[in-house]
Protein backbone atom coordinates (compact mmCIF):
# COMPACT_ATOMS: atom_id res chain seq x y z
CA UNK A 1 0.00 0.00 0.00
CA UNK A 2 1.40 3.42 -0.94
CA UNK A 3 0.32 6.98 -0.35
CA UNK A 4 1.29 10.16 -2.11
CA UNK A 5 4.92 11.23 -2.31
CA UNK A 6 6.12 14.83 -2.37
CA UNK A 7 9.58 16.40 -2.59
CA UNK A 8 9.10 17.72 0.94
CA UNK A 9 9.26 14.16 2.25
CA UNK A 10 12.90 13.53 1.30
CA UNK A 11 14.87 12.96 4.50
CA UNK A 12 18.52 12.29 5.15
CA UNK A 13 17.39 9.51 7.46
CA UNK A 14 14.23 7.84 8.70
CA UNK A 15 14.34 5.93 11.98
CA UNK A 16 11.66 3.30 12.52
CA UNK A 17 10.86 2.91 16.22
CA UNK A 18 10.88 5.35 19.15
CA UNK A 19 12.08 3.04 21.89
CA UNK A 20 15.48 2.99 23.56
CA UNK A 21 17.29 2.23 20.28
CA UNK A 22 15.42 4.75 18.13
CA UNK A 23 15.53 7.63 20.61
CA UNK A 24 19.15 6.90 21.54
CA UNK A 25 20.30 6.74 17.93
CA UNK A 26 18.42 9.95 17.13
CA UNK A 27 20.25 11.76 19.94
CA UNK A 28 23.57 10.71 18.38
CA UNK A 29 22.40 11.91 14.95
CA UNK A 30 21.83 15.29 16.56
CA UNK A 31 25.41 15.25 17.87
CA UNK A 32 26.59 14.38 14.36
CA UNK A 33 24.91 17.50 13.00
CA UNK A 34 22.18 15.61 11.14
CA UNK A 35 18.92 17.54 11.39
CA UNK A 36 16.85 16.36 8.43
CA UNK A 37 15.48 13.14 9.86
CA UNK A 38 12.26 11.80 11.36
CA UNK A 39 11.35 8.97 13.74
CA UNK A 40 8.29 6.88 12.91
CA UNK A 41 6.59 5.13 15.84
CA UNK A 42 3.51 2.98 15.36
CA UNK A 43 2.33 3.59 18.92
CA UNK A 44 3.93 6.11 21.29
CA UNK A 45 7.44 6.81 22.57
CA UNK A 46 8.62 3.88 24.70
CA UNK A 47 5.49 1.84 23.98
CA UNK A 48 7.24 -1.51 24.50
CA UNK A 49 8.39 -0.53 27.99
CA UNK A 50 4.93 0.81 28.80
CA UNK A 51 3.55 -2.66 27.98
CA UNK A 52 5.78 -4.45 30.48
CA UNK A 53 3.99 -6.11 33.40
CA UNK A 54 3.56 -3.39 36.03
CA UNK A 55 5.86 -5.20 38.48
CA UNK A 56 8.73 -5.93 36.05
CA UNK A 57 11.89 -3.90 36.56
CA UNK A 58 15.20 -3.49 34.76
CA UNK A 59 17.65 -6.22 35.73
CA UNK A 60 20.59 -3.89 35.04
CA UNK A 61 21.09 -1.34 37.84
CA UNK A 62 21.01 2.40 37.20
CA UNK A 63 23.63 4.72 38.69
CA UNK A 64 24.20 8.36 37.67
CA UNK A 65 27.97 7.80 37.27
CA UNK A 66 31.00 6.18 38.86
CA UNK A 67 34.66 6.87 39.51
CA UNK A 68 35.77 6.46 35.87
CA UNK A 69 32.94 8.50 34.40
CA UNK A 70 30.97 5.50 33.15
CA UNK A 71 27.38 6.44 32.54
CA UNK A 72 24.24 4.76 33.78
CA UNK A 73 23.96 1.26 32.28
CA UNK A 74 20.39 2.04 31.24
CA UNK A 75 21.22 5.41 29.72
CA UNK A 76 20.78 5.93 25.99
CA UNK A 77 22.38 9.39 25.68
CA UNK A 78 25.43 11.03 27.19
CA UNK A 79 24.32 13.25 30.05
CA UNK A 80 20.99 11.46 30.53
CA UNK A 81 20.64 9.06 33.46
CA UNK A 82 17.40 7.33 34.44
CA UNK A 83 18.89 6.87 37.93
CA UNK A 84 19.25 10.64 38.27
CA UNK A 85 15.96 11.64 36.65
CA UNK A 86 13.83 8.84 38.16
CA UNK A 87 15.62 8.36 41.47
CA UNK A 88 15.41 4.55 41.25
CA UNK A 89 18.01 1.84 40.76
CA UNK A 90 15.85 -0.67 38.87
CA UNK A 91 13.22 1.26 36.87
CA UNK A 92 9.87 -0.23 35.93
CA UNK A 93 8.82 -0.17 32.30
CA UNK A 94 6.45 2.71 33.00
CA UNK A 95 9.18 4.72 34.68
CA UNK A 96 11.59 4.13 31.82
CA UNK A 97 8.93 5.21 29.33
CA UNK A 98 8.77 8.58 31.07
CA UNK A 99 12.58 8.80 30.90
CA UNK A 100 12.56 8.16 27.14
CA UNK A 101 9.97 10.88 26.70
CA UNK A 102 12.15 13.28 28.67
CA UNK A 103 15.15 12.50 26.46
CA UNK A 104 13.05 12.93 23.31
CA UNK A 105 11.78 16.29 24.53
CA UNK A 106 15.24 17.49 25.58
CA UNK A 107 16.70 16.78 22.14
CA UNK A 108 13.53 18.04 20.43
CA UNK A 109 13.39 14.87 18.38
CA UNK A 110 11.03 14.87 15.38
CA UNK A 111 8.79 11.92 16.24
CA UNK A 112 5.62 10.91 14.43
CA UNK A 113 3.61 8.72 16.75
CA UNK A 114 0.78 6.42 15.65
CA UNK A 115 2.52 5.93 12.31
CA UNK A 116 2.65 2.33 11.14
CA UNK A 117 5.36 1.46 8.61
CA UNK A 118 3.90 -0.98 6.10
CA UNK A 119 6.69 -1.50 3.60
CA UNK A 120 10.19 -0.33 2.73
CA UNK A 121 11.68 -0.44 -0.78
CA UNK A 122 14.67 1.14 -2.44
CA UNK A 123 14.85 2.56 -5.96
CA UNK A 124 18.22 3.83 -7.15
CA UNK A 125 19.57 5.76 -4.15
CA UNK A 126 16.27 6.51 -2.44
CA UNK A 127 14.23 4.54 0.07
CA UNK A 128 10.43 4.66 -0.05
CA UNK A 129 8.84 4.13 3.34
CA UNK A 130 5.15 3.35 2.99
CA UNK A 131 3.08 4.21 6.05
CA UNK A 132 -0.65 4.00 6.63
CA UNK A 133 -0.92 7.72 5.77
CA UNK A 134 1.73 8.51 3.16
CA UNK A 135 4.99 7.51 1.55
CA UNK A 136 8.18 9.10 2.80
CA UNK A 137 11.48 9.15 0.94
CA UNK A 138 14.88 8.96 2.57
CA UNK A 139 18.56 8.54 1.78
CA UNK A 140 19.02 6.24 4.78
CA UNK A 141 16.78 4.09 6.97
CA UNK A 142 17.51 2.82 10.47
CA UNK A 143 15.34 -0.07 11.67
CA UNK A 144 15.04 0.25 15.45
CA UNK A 145 11.61 -1.27 16.03
CA UNK A 146 12.73 -3.63 18.81
CA UNK A 147 11.28 -6.98 19.78
CA UNK A 148 9.06 -6.88 22.89
CA UNK A 149 5.91 -6.38 20.84
CA UNK A 150 6.77 -9.44 18.75
CA UNK A 151 6.73 -12.36 21.23
CA UNK A 152 7.72 -15.86 20.18
CA UNK A 153 4.54 -17.91 20.31
CA UNK A 154 5.67 -21.17 18.73
CA UNK A 155 8.31 -23.74 19.59
CA UNK A 156 6.24 -26.79 20.53
CA UNK A 157 2.86 -28.32 19.80
CA UNK A 158 0.06 -26.49 21.57
CA UNK A 159 2.09 -23.39 22.39
CA UNK A 160 -0.86 -21.32 21.19
CA UNK A 161 -2.71 -22.48 24.31
CA UNK A 162 -0.15 -20.69 26.49
CA UNK A 163 -0.09 -17.05 27.47
CA UNK A 164 3.11 -15.12 26.76
CA UNK A 165 4.43 -13.09 29.67
CA UNK A 166 4.65 -10.06 27.36
CA UNK A 167 0.83 -9.89 27.37
CA UNK A 168 0.48 -9.62 31.15
CA UNK A 169 -0.42 -6.16 32.41
CA UNK A 170 0.04 -7.06 36.08
CA UNK A 171 0.57 -10.27 38.00
CA UNK A 172 -2.21 -9.14 40.31
CA UNK A 173 -4.60 -9.80 37.41
CA UNK A 174 -3.83 -13.53 37.17
CA UNK A 175 -6.34 -15.86 38.79
CA UNK A 176 -5.35 -19.27 40.10
CA UNK A 177 -3.09 -20.77 42.74
CA UNK A 178 -0.78 -22.99 40.68
CA UNK A 179 1.12 -21.95 37.57
CA UNK A 180 3.41 -23.55 35.03
CA UNK A 181 5.99 -21.32 33.37
CA UNK A 182 7.85 -22.43 30.25
CA UNK A 183 11.21 -20.69 30.01
CA UNK A 184 13.65 -20.06 32.84
CA UNK A 185 15.60 -17.06 31.63
CA UNK A 186 14.98 -13.50 32.87
CA UNK A 187 11.28 -13.21 31.95
CA UNK A 188 10.44 -16.62 33.35
CA UNK A 189 12.25 -16.01 36.64
CA UNK A 190 10.65 -12.59 36.91
CA UNK A 191 7.18 -14.09 36.46
CA UNK A 192 7.93 -16.86 38.98
CA UNK A 193 9.20 -14.32 41.52
CA UNK A 194 6.11 -12.14 41.35
CA UNK A 195 3.73 -15.10 41.48
CA UNK A 196 5.61 -16.62 44.42
CA UNK A 197 5.40 -13.25 46.19
CA UNK A 198 1.62 -13.64 45.92
CA UNK A 199 1.72 -17.11 47.52
CA UNK A 200 1.23 -18.90 44.21
CA UNK A 201 2.88 -22.24 43.60
CA UNK A 202 4.98 -22.24 40.43
CA UNK A 203 6.62 -24.96 38.37
CA UNK A 204 9.35 -23.43 36.21
CA UNK A 205 10.60 -25.42 33.20
CA UNK A 206 13.66 -24.65 31.10
CA UNK A 207 15.42 -26.62 28.40
CA UNK A 208 18.73 -25.57 29.97
CA UNK A 209 19.70 -24.32 33.38
CA UNK A 210 20.46 -20.58 33.12
CA UNK A 211 20.45 -20.09 36.88
CA UNK A 212 23.57 -22.26 37.06
CA UNK A 213 25.26 -21.09 33.84
CA UNK A 214 28.85 -20.11 34.60
CA UNK A 215 29.15 -17.70 31.67
CA UNK A 216 29.83 -14.06 32.55
CA UNK A 217 27.83 -12.94 29.52
CA UNK A 218 24.34 -11.86 30.67
CA UNK A 219 22.99 -12.82 27.27
CA UNK A 220 23.28 -16.43 28.45
CA UNK A 221 23.46 -16.42 32.26
CA UNK A 222 20.93 -14.90 34.64
CA UNK A 223 21.62 -11.47 36.05
CA UNK A 224 22.72 -11.06 39.65
CA UNK A 225 19.42 -9.26 40.25
CA UNK A 226 17.45 -12.38 39.26
CA UNK A 227 19.74 -14.77 41.11
CA UNK A 228 19.38 -12.71 44.27
CA UNK A 229 15.59 -12.85 44.06
CA UNK A 230 15.72 -16.61 43.48
CA UNK A 231 17.55 -17.02 46.79
CA UNK A 232 14.67 -15.44 48.72
CA UNK A 233 12.70 -17.62 51.12
CA UNK A 234 9.39 -17.11 49.34
CA UNK A 235 10.84 -18.09 45.97
CA UNK A 236 12.47 -21.20 47.44
CA UNK A 237 9.21 -22.23 49.13
CA UNK A 238 6.83 -21.55 46.23
CA UNK A 239 8.85 -22.30 43.07
CA UNK A 240 9.79 -25.78 41.87
CA UNK A 241 12.57 -25.75 39.27
CA UNK A 242 12.74 -28.20 36.34
CA UNK A 243 16.12 -27.65 34.63
CA UNK A 244 17.10 -29.47 31.43
CA UNK A 245 13.39 -30.10 30.85
CA UNK A 246 12.04 -28.89 27.51
CA UNK A 247 8.32 -29.01 26.79
CA UNK A 248 7.10 -31.32 24.03
CA UNK A 249 3.45 -30.29 23.95
CA UNK A 250 0.54 -28.59 25.67
CA UNK A 251 -3.01 -29.85 25.29
CA UNK A 252 -6.29 -28.86 26.88
CA UNK A 253 -8.85 -31.34 28.13
CA UNK A 254 -11.92 -29.56 29.41
CA UNK A 255 -10.66 -27.00 31.92
CA UNK A 256 -7.30 -28.72 32.48
CA UNK A 257 -4.05 -27.98 30.64
CA UNK A 258 -1.75 -30.96 30.18
CA UNK A 259 1.95 -30.12 29.79
CA UNK A 260 4.06 -33.01 28.49
CA UNK A 261 7.85 -33.31 28.50
CA UNK A 262 9.83 -35.36 25.92
CA UNK A 263 10.19 -38.26 28.37
CA UNK A 264 6.40 -38.59 28.51
CA UNK A 265 5.88 -37.09 31.95
CA UNK A 266 2.77 -34.97 32.30
CA UNK A 267 2.05 -31.94 34.46
CA UNK A 268 -1.37 -30.38 34.94
CA UNK A 269 -2.65 -26.88 35.62
CA UNK A 270 -6.04 -25.18 35.59
CA UNK A 271 -4.71 -21.92 34.14
CA UNK A 272 -3.00 -21.43 30.78
CA UNK A 273 0.74 -22.10 31.08
CA UNK A 274 2.81 -18.94 30.90
CA UNK A 275 5.24 -18.79 27.99
CA UNK A 276 8.52 -16.98 28.66
CA UNK A 277 10.31 -18.14 25.54
CA UNK A 278 11.60 -14.84 24.24
CA UNK A 279 10.71 -12.81 21.18
CA UNK A 280 10.66 -13.20 17.42
CA UNK A 281 11.78 -9.60 16.99
CA UNK A 282 10.70 -6.99 14.48
CA UNK A 283 13.73 -7.60 12.26
CA UNK A 284 11.81 -10.38 10.53
CA UNK A 285 9.52 -7.73 9.04
CA UNK A 286 12.42 -6.48 6.92
CA UNK A 287 14.06 -9.82 6.21
CA UNK A 288 13.97 -9.16 2.47
CA UNK A 289 16.37 -6.22 2.87
CA UNK A 290 19.09 -8.20 4.63
CA UNK A 291 21.07 -11.35 4.09
CA UNK A 292 20.51 -13.86 6.84
CA UNK A 293 22.99 -15.40 9.24
CA UNK A 294 22.88 -19.10 10.06
CA UNK A 295 21.02 -18.27 13.30
CA UNK A 296 18.34 -16.34 11.39
CA UNK A 297 19.42 -12.85 12.40
CA UNK A 298 20.28 -10.21 9.79
CA UNK A 299 23.82 -10.28 8.43
CA UNK A 300 25.40 -6.87 8.99
CA UNK A 301 28.43 -5.02 7.74
CA UNK A 302 30.92 -3.56 10.22
CA UNK A 303 28.71 -0.44 10.21
CA UNK A 304 25.54 -2.42 11.08
CA UNK A 305 24.35 -1.89 7.51
CA UNK A 306 22.69 -4.36 5.19
CA UNK A 307 25.16 -6.20 2.99
CA UNK A 308 22.73 -6.32 0.05
CA UNK A 309 20.79 -3.03 0.34
CA UNK A 310 23.22 -0.21 1.17
CA UNK A 311 21.76 2.57 3.30
CA UNK A 312 19.53 0.59 5.64
CA UNK A 313 20.88 -0.09 9.13
CA UNK A 314 19.81 -2.23 12.08
CA UNK A 315 19.85 -0.79 15.59
CA UNK A 316 18.77 -2.47 18.83
CA UNK A 317 18.72 -5.88 20.50
CA UNK A 318 18.72 -7.88 17.24
CA UNK A 319 22.24 -6.70 16.32
CA UNK A 320 24.68 -9.61 16.06
CA UNK A 321 28.36 -9.70 15.09
CA UNK A 322 29.99 -13.14 14.96
CA UNK A 323 28.99 -14.69 18.30
CA UNK A 324 28.41 -11.37 20.08
CA UNK A 325 24.83 -10.59 21.11
CA UNK A 326 23.87 -6.94 21.68
CA UNK A 327 20.59 -7.67 23.43
CA UNK A 328 20.78 -5.21 26.34
CA UNK A 329 20.68 -1.40 26.20
CA UNK A 330 24.22 -1.04 27.50
CA UNK A 331 25.35 -3.41 24.73
CA UNK A 332 23.55 -2.10 21.67
CA UNK A 333 24.04 1.58 22.51
CA UNK A 334 27.72 0.96 21.73
CA UNK A 335 26.64 0.80 18.10
CA UNK A 336 24.85 4.17 17.99
CA UNK A 337 28.00 6.08 17.01
CA UNK A 338 28.90 3.42 14.44
CA UNK A 339 25.61 3.92 12.59
CA UNK A 340 25.58 7.71 13.02
CA UNK A 341 29.15 8.00 11.71
CA UNK A 342 28.30 5.92 8.64
CA UNK A 343 25.29 8.11 7.85
CA UNK A 344 27.18 11.35 8.53
CA UNK A 345 30.06 10.26 6.31
CA UNK A 346 27.64 9.33 3.54
CA UNK A 347 26.14 12.82 3.78
CA UNK A 348 29.58 14.46 3.66
CA UNK A 349 29.44 15.64 7.27
CA UNK A 350 32.41 15.53 9.68
CA UNK A 351 32.05 12.92 12.40
CA UNK A 352 34.73 14.03 14.86
CA UNK A 353 32.08 15.11 17.35
CA UNK A 354 31.11 11.44 17.73
CA UNK A 355 34.44 10.65 19.40
CA UNK A 356 32.88 10.93 22.85
CA UNK A 357 30.37 8.25 21.90
CA UNK A 358 33.19 6.03 20.70
CA UNK A 359 34.94 6.48 24.05
CA UNK A 360 31.62 5.74 25.77
CA UNK A 361 31.56 2.40 23.97
CA UNK A 362 35.15 1.67 24.95
CA UNK A 363 34.29 2.15 28.63
CA UNK A 364 31.40 -0.26 28.17
CA UNK A 365 33.64 -2.83 26.52
CA UNK A 366 35.94 -2.88 29.53
CA UNK A 367 33.05 -3.30 31.95
CA UNK A 368 30.95 -5.80 30.06
CA UNK A 369 33.60 -8.24 28.82
CA UNK A 370 34.56 -9.57 32.26
CA UNK A 371 37.80 -10.92 30.87
CA UNK A 372 36.22 -12.38 27.75
CA UNK A 373 36.50 -11.22 24.17
CA UNK A 374 35.07 -7.73 23.68
CA UNK A 375 31.50 -7.35 22.46
CA UNK A 376 32.22 -4.49 20.05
Amino acid sequence: MSGTTTSENLYDAVIVGAGAAGVGLAAVLRHAGIENFVILERHTVGASFAKWPAETRFITPSFPTNSIGMLDLNSIAIGASPAFSLGVEHPTGSEYTSHLNEVAQYYELPIREHTDVLHITKTDDTFCIDTSDETLRAKHVVWAAGEFQYPRLNGFAGSELCRHTATIASYDDLDGDEFIIVGGYESGVDAAYHLASRDKHVRLFDKGCPWEDESSDPSFALSAYSLERMRGDRFAEQVELFPETPIASVTRVGTIYEVTTPDGKQHYTRVPPLLAGGFEGSHKLIADLFERRDDGFPLLSEHDESTIVPGIFLCGPAVRHDNHIFCFIYKYRQRFAVVAKAIATSLGLPAEQLEMYRMWGMYLDDLSCCGEECVC
